[in-house]
């Protein structure tokens, strides 16, 4: 399995990128007004917005044909979470296209959303 590419620097992300958890709770409510409410899957899942700047010809090129070899959302990748270093080994893109600029030399720039998938 394909692993997210790194940066020269080593690293997956730069700042400011985001992450989220998101949980799936399912709740029914009664006649008498009470709930019962419990969750839809056991763990949640992550998500990740990275935005990348500053980059090479080299690491644009490297992140547009890594997208290109999962094919968009339909490929599955192991991803290291930069905030605490913990790999989700089932991970795709949130969508099947990815925009890059590129405005000069070290001067290239993406934003790519990925979500961890339930196994």
């Amino acid at each position: 399995m394909a692993s997210f590419p790194t940066l020269k620097t080593g690293a997956v992300a730069q700042y400011p990128s985001d992450r989220a958890t998101q949980f799936s709770t399912q709740t029914y409510r009664f006649l008498d007004g009470s709930e019962q409410r419990f969750p839809a899957y056991g763990a949640p899942l992550h998500r990740w917005t990275i935005k990348l700047d500053l980059l090479d010809e080299a690491e644009l090129k490297t992140l547009a044909d890594f997208f290109a070899s999962e094919e968009g959302r339909s490929g599955t990748f192991s991803f290291t979470d930069p905030w605490d270093g913990t790999t989700y080994p089932s991970c795709s893109f949130d969508s099947d296209a990815l925009g890059m600029e590129f405005k000069g030399p070290q001067d290239g720039a993406t934003q790519i959303s990925i979500k961890e998938n339930r196994n």
